[in-house]
């Protein structure tokens, strides 16, 4: 069995690297993308996670005119969605953002979100969950299971950092799936038992996730082509878990101090979803659903 895990958030501790995130992005934001003073910048992010926060299932990570994830589902997702909302809102940002990357891969204000994750979280010190060694290495040392990390970054900087859990054996990395790349031309869609073939499914009231996401999909079916008997195990929902439970792939949710009630609740609904309450948990979990 192929067991994908996911990095940030599953094995990382990101709820406390998250404020490190968000004062460095906003310190690069203001010297070298809006050329404005930093106290200016710091209050714009706090005007924009205040409206969030107010009415979180508004907010989220929105890419090519689709949700890719909600705000409230994690504490990085929330930092994103903060900088969209605030790049997009706060008067002159947007075009300093776009003088910046004229050539936006997505459009600008993306483009920039993606590029200070990347370059931030590259520079933050491991955190690893306490569980994080022990499972893993559990996984390893089972005659039956491969560990493979999951990671929208390239991969550099997850296989630096697992290196300093000094496993017995090195990991296996699936990186740059771009989880968060949507599609809205892509026409595949899936089987909802009470709905039929969608796109998007309804994981709960007011909270419909989408599904076009072309380049996860073929990740996810590379996967399977490998091993027809594969889980995935991440801290979120939208981004990583509603896919492989809508392509029938069993999918467990850590549920951290940031996991919303819906998402769990959505998880634990599906047939094949499951609620991880801790991640030494999963080599249990994972001897049942093989039992």
């Amino acid at each position: 069995m192929l067991v994908i895990l996911d990095f940030d958030g599953t094995l990382t501790i990101e709820e406390a690297q998250a404020p490190m995130l968000a004062r460095r992005a906003i310190q690069t934001l203001a010297r070298e993308v809006l050329l404005a003073p930093v106290g200016e910048v710091v209050a714009a992010y706090r005007r924009a996670r205040a409206r969030i926060l107010a009415a979180p299932e508004r907010y989220g990570w929105w890419v090519n005119g689709l949700l890719a994830g909600y705000a409230d589902e994690g504490a990085f997702q929330c930092n994103t969605a903060t900088l969209l909302e605030m790049l997009a809102r706060e008067p002159g940002y947007a075009e300093a953002v776009a003088a910046r990357f004229p050539h936006a891969e997505y459009d600008p204000v993306v483009d920039c979100t993606n590029w200070l994750f990347h370059r931030h979280t590259a520079e933050l010190a491991p955190a690893f969950r306490a569980a994080a060694r022990p499972t893993l290495q559990a996984l390893l040392d089972h005659p039956r299971r491969t560990p493979v990390v999951l990671t929208n970054s390239l991969g550099d900087k997850v296989t630096r950092q697992l290196a300093t859990l000094e496993l017995g054996a090195p990991l296996e990395i699936l990186g740059d799936t771009r989880q968060y790349d949507m599609a809205p031309e892509w026409p595949q869609r899936f089987d909802d038992p009470e709905r039929g073939p969608v796109q998007v499914w309804q994981a709960a009231p007011g909270r419909p996730i989408d599904l076009r996401r072309p380049a996860y999909h073929a990740a996810l079916l590379a996967a399977r082509r490998r091993d027809a008997s594969l889980a995935v195990v991440a801290d979120t929902l939208s981004l990583p878990g509603a896919l492989p439970l809508m392509m029938g792939i069993p999918f467990f949710l850590l549920r951290t101090c940031y996991t919303p009630a819906w998402c769990a609740q959505a998880v634990a609904a599906h047939p094949l979803g499951h609620v991880l309450e801790a991640l030494e948990a999963l080599p249990g979990e994972l001897d049942a659903l093989e039992s």
